[in-house]
């Protein structure tokens, strides 16, 4: 027989073997081997510091960078928070971090920590519409402001859809989705009780 054969029974072998655990195991077990959150200690930190939804922070480092921590996108945002240079340095003198953290930003729980902190200003910001403060953390404050008050957007997840910038109504419904995912899989493990889970789309 040939090489390419019995290169196919192993292939097939393998598969096999695999489908069989997967039914044996749990189904939270295969959600969160499809579903990892990397840095948990430094995301529940920060986040209980913050006072900010640790799995919201959770969501948005997956979209972000998917726990990359030296991965830069097009625009210069850096780290695994993908914290734009400018943003950084802003959030380093509000919130009066130490001025080494402009140039740590490859740390996971300096990212961490600058990203939850700014996403906890937003928050407030918007007063307490989460789905305003993610779309702020995409696109910036002040744009999503002028929708706000421009009555372009609504904001609420359920008319994402009138968002004038396309990679931020893709950016809701990214985060919206890995959120849920996360909440899911994750919130009784992590202490988050089930009265607290809020919708993204819903000021509290």
């Amino acid at each position: 027989m040939s090489i390419s054969f019995w290169r196919k029974k192993r292939v097939f072998a393998l598969l096999f073997i695999t489908f069989v655990l997967l039914l044996f195991m749990s189904s939270d077990t295969v959600g969160k081997l499809l579903y990892p959150i990397k840095y948990e200690e430094e995301i529940r930190q920060h986040a209980a510091k913050y006072e900010v939804d640790p799995l919201l922070v959770a969501a948005i480092i997956r979209v972000e960078s998917n726990y990359k921590t030296n991965i830069s996108s097009k625009k210069g945002a850096y780290g695994l928070m993908q914290l734009m240079p400018d943003t950084s340095e802003w959030i380093v003198e509000a919130g009066r971090f130490p001025s080494s953290y402009k140039d740590e930003l490859e740390k996971p729980s300096v990212s961490i920590q600058l990203g939850t902190w700014y996403l906890s200003w937003l928050h407030k910001e918007f007063n307490g519409n989460t789905a305003a403060a993610v779309a702020g953390y995409n696109a910036g404050q002040g744009k999503v402001n002028r929708w706000l008050q421009n009555q372009e957007w609504d904001g609420t997840v359920q008319r994402s859809d009138l968002i004038p910038y396309g990679e931020t109504r893709h950016y809701i419904q990214r985060v919206l989705y890995y959120y849920n995912k996360y909440h899911t899989l994750y919130a009784e493990e992590w202490g988050i009780p089930p009265e607290k889970k809020r919708s993204i789309g819903q000021a509290p």
